[in-house]
């Protein structure tokens, strides 16, 4: 332990203690722009700066750390002034016209400059501008970027895809894509962390709100909503309801006051999903001899991705079943179509997601399997839907909860757990186990594999054979799995990937908590609606057991790998082609 004084109050703290936490030990705040905890502490925004009695310059308390008897002050004038040039600095090469940004009202910067007083800039503007795709779901506006390093921190440490990198030398120097001249042609998976990692506008989604407001206002269009499970956890937060206020149920009126036609639940589709991802690990464990082991889940559009670019060897591992929105679509413009007795052409498709990847995957020319337009025709990241219900000048604390539409909106809280990493390969066991067995499980029998762990591993038995298990969350962590499989160091039998930290309740579409690490609070969320329902496997849905009977007959059936499953080759990453 070390003795320091900061700003007056005297403490004792750890050696090695950085300037920034021991003044948050002493309940003393040091504003911070670029930092992040355990990722990007490296002082780039000078904004942290500090006073330090004996040295003649300021350092940054974010990378510094304490030394015994250290005397520290965090808001002397020479600390104040240094602060507001280096925010006025970083303003003068920002875009700043808040209100048409996307992240106007949430943040870092905006709020620092307004915390500091800044009115008016010293230095003259030297914005530089890029030109980069406005089509493809996520895109840089670099005049905005403030060159915290931020999402190449992320993209390298975390997720392993290695799509951003420093350019240029000196004031000249940006962020821009690695490997790539332009981000489309990059390996990019997808999966949104750098969105949810910059702390400012320079990095978000393209946004197709008014391309689904021309659809609800189009009378021509049947449009038909689905919800999935990680949106419930968080799309309340933006208006301060709790997840127990902000159900799926409350989204749905909301949506309806908005013009929808009908609202579903994607809970549905992922008990689907597990009828034919776990039938096809059956029946490749039936035949272990003639197919290739391990089988990975393909729910996660950004894991295929990833794979696709830097493992190909593995893509014919991917379970063939589609991902919930896929599967959902598939339905909407086939089953339901004839259900509601019309030209599945006039459905307009639209799913509501936590993930940016999933507007690539609706787009995947091979994605029109009902009718021969697009299963999905569009898109809303979570963000997006707030932004549509706000647009719409809906207030949902004001509305109450109705009923999702049937038959679609049925869901089981197997189903309802997918959006938490190890949620798929619970559901799956769980109805494997019955399959194989013909009797249900304990529902909590593989809970093993929950937690935030980025790696977890497990063997259960399965009617007496013993199933090597791996759940894996994060690009980065299915990087090291993919490297020790092909080293030999690992076996597993199945292996569920989920592209961003903590699964789908951690996702690059979901609500932006600058600095906190969502899915821990939202995972328990999607458990706890789980426990408390009494619907439990995806093969007791009456939904499920309906559609199998009326249309599909059976899992694995010519119909059913018609509309639900997918060949993986069909479509190329941009190094392919």
């Amino acid at each position: 332990m070390v003795n320091v004084k900061i700003d007056g109050i005297s403490l004792q703290v750890p050696e090695r203690t950085t300037i920034l936490d021991a003044a948050a030990m002493a309940g003393v705040k040091i504003p911070t722009l670029c930092y992040w905890k355990g990722l990007n502490e490296i002082g780039a925004c000078r904004v942290c700066l500090v006073e330090v009695v004996g040295q003649q310059r300021l350092c940054t308390a974010c990378n510094n750390t304490v030394f015994e008897g250290m005397t520290v002050y965090t808001n002397s004038k020479s600390v104040r002034n240094a602060r507001r040039n280096n925010v006025e600095l970083i303003l003068s090469q920002h875009y700043s016209h808040c209100p048409t940004c996307a992240r106007s009202g949430n943040c870092s910067l905006q709020k620092m400059a307004n915390d500091l007083n800044i009115q008016e800039i010293s230095f003259p503007k030297d914005i530089s501008e890029r030109e980069y795709s406005q089509d493809f779901p996520l895109i840089r506006d670099e005049t905005k970027c403030i060159k915290c390093m931020r999402c190449v921190q992320v993209c390298d440490k975390i997720q392993a895809s290695h799509v951003w990198d420093v350019i240029n030398t000196g004031s000249r120097i940006t962020i821009g894509v690695n490997g790539a001249y332009t981000l489309e042609d990059s390996d990019c998976a997808l999966c949104g962390q750098c969105i949810t990692h910059c702390p400012v506008g320079a990095l978000k989604e393209r946004d197709d709100t008014e391309k689904v407001m021309a659809a609800i206002e189009d009378t021509r269009k049947i449009v038909l909503v689905q919800i999935a499970p990680a949106v419930r956890t968080a799309w309340g937060e933006y208006f301060g309801l709790t997840p127990d206020v902000a159900t799926v149920q409350l989204l749905g009126t909301a949506l309806r006051r908005a013009g929808v036609n009908y609202v579903f639940d994607t809970d549905f589709s992922a008990d689907l999903t597990i009828m034919e991802e776990g039938s096809e690990f059956l029946e490749k464990l039936e035949h272990a001899d003639e197919n290739k082991f391990p089988m990975f889940t393909s729910c996660c559009p950004g894991w295929v991705r990833f794979v696709k670019a830097h493992y190909p060897e593995y893509v014919d591992h991917l379970s063939t079943a589609k991902s919930p929105q896929q599967m959902f679509g598939a339905v909407a413009k086939s089953y339901y179509a004839e259900k509601l007795g019309v030209d599945p052409k006039l459905i307009y498709s639209v799913s509501v997601m936590p993930c940016l990847a999933k507007k690539h995957e609706a787009a995947i020319p091979a994605m029109n399997d009902a009718c021969g337009e697009p299963d999905v025709d569009a898109v809303l990241t979570t963000r997006e839907v707030v932004r549509l219900i706000r647009a719409a000048h809906i207030q949902p604390a004001d509305l109450k909860p109705e009923p999702l539409d049937m038959p679609l909106g049925i869901g089981s809280g197997a189903g309802n757990i997918f959006g938490a990493t190890g949620g798929v390969m619970e559901a799956a066991l769980r109805s494997a186990y019955y399959l194989v067995t013909g009797k249900n499980p304990e529902p909590d029998a593989f809970q093993a594999v929950r937690g935030m762990e980025g790696w977890k591993e497990a063997t259960f038995d399965l009617a007496g054979k013993q199933v090597r298990i791996a759940v894996v969350n994060g690009l980065g962590n299915a990087n090291k799995l993919l490297k020790a499989l092909k080293a030999g160091k690992v076996q597993y039998d199945f292996v569920e990937v989920m592209a961003c930290p903590g699964g789908c309740v951690g996702g690059g579409g979901q609500p932006l908590c600058d600095g906190v690490f969502m899915a821990e609070k939202r995972g328990p969320v999607l458990y706890a609606q789980d426990a408390a329902g009494t619907l439990r496997f995806c093969h007791e849905n009456p939904s499920i057991q309906a559609i199998y009977k009326e249309y599909l007959d059976k899992p694995l059936s010519w119909k059913a790998h018609h509309l639900l499953h997918t060949d993986h080759t069909k479509w190329k990453m941009p190094k392919e082609q």
